[in-house]
């Protein structure tokens, strides 16, 4: 890092060496010991404040883990809220970041819109906001899958390959979820044009026991579903969870872990819509030092998707052993 921005504090301006407290840190397993809130610690090199919705799902820790990884090459100090779900309370996170005077705030949001007044709060304090995942209205960058037009994208590969047409369907979501609901609305609008027989949404929360407990309850209402199609890693890992391998119901979701690998090994995870997690992290910092050095945000950072089924998923097991 060379040129960056002082340390900043609510409502007045903090010395580039002051001391900061640090929110309890990520629980990855790759850092640092963790520092408890009320520690200060003084550091030259740039803080970054970054909110993650949970600490459990392997898509959030893979995007921890390389978000840690680019701030370490920086020698940047990275601090990592779990808001656990709670719109709420990731609000406060960000407002506590502004309170302690990072340099720049990551946001991987829950609601995107119940998150935006504390955004805008970050940034009328001059601080560069990034979000990854769910575009958030207003932030300098967003870095992620433009989820709309990915749910589009894996539906039309569903139709092309055959499995479509006179099928019937039903979703496993998290309706606290913007992203989410993106992922279904664009994915049917596809689907159901293309002869798709939609039954009913179902949500599991964005937690896996609830997703698991949603989809049994999907297949016991409706035994000759032809496939699922679920919205991200909780939803897809609880419904491989609730349905035995044989099914006849197969399921086309989002995000693999080592459960869903197992899955379209034995044939009842037809296809999985694959983001790059650990980029993400990488990106949202490097985006976060090129801001800080002076540079333009780019406003937009792609990160493609790869759908996967058996002919490549060997390609992503070493990632999940």
């Amino acid at each position: 890092m060379h040129t960056r921005f002082p340390r900043r504090a609510a409502g007045a301006a903090v010395a580039v060496g002051a001391t900061i407290a640090l929110l309890t840190g990520c629980t990855t397993g790759n850092e640092s010991p963790s520092k408890e809130a009320g520690d200060a610690q003084e550091s030259d090199s740039c803080a970054i404040g970054m909110t993650q919705i949970n600490q459990t799902a392997i898509f959030f820790t893979e995007m921890n883990e390389g978000a840690q990884e680019a701030a370490d090459k920086l020698g940047c100090e990275l601090t990592i809220a779990n808001a656990n779900n709670d719109s709420a309370r990731q609000s406060s996170d960000i407002e506590n970041f502004v309170t302690q005077g990072v340099d720049a705030i990551i946001v991987v949001a829950i609601d995107v819109n119940g998150v935006s007044p504390a955004v805008e709060a970050a940034q009328s304090q001059g601080i560069p906001v990034i979000a990854i995942d769910a575009e958030v209205e207003g932030v300098d960058t967003f870095v992620g899958v433009d989820n709309e037009a990915a749910g589009a994208e894996a539906a039309k590969w569903a139709v092309d390959a055959d499995l479509i047409e006179g099928r019937s369907y039903g979703v496993v979501n998290a309706k606290n979820s913007f992203i989410q609901n993106q992922r279904e609305d664009s994915f049917r609008a596809v689907i159901d044009e293309a002869g798709a027989k939609y039954t009913q949404s179902v949500n599991g929360d964005n937690v896996q026991e609830k997703a698991a407990t949603a989809a049994q309850d999907l297949v016991t209402a409706q035994p000759d579903l032809d496939f699922i199609y679920t919205t991200g890693e909780p939803a897809t890992v609880g419904a491989v969870a609730a349905l035995p391998a044989d099914s006849k119901t197969k399921v086309i979701g989002w995000d693999l872990t080592a459960e869903v690998i197992k899955g379209i090994d034995n044939g009842l995870v037809t296809a999985v819509i694959q983001q790059d997690p650990r980029q993400e992290g990488v990106e949202a910092v490097n985006e976060v030092a090129s801001i800080l050095d002076g540079g333009e945000p780019k406003e937009f950072i792609d990160v493609p998707i790869t759908i996967v089924t058996s002919e490549n998923v060997d390609d992503f097991r070493k990632t999940f052993e």
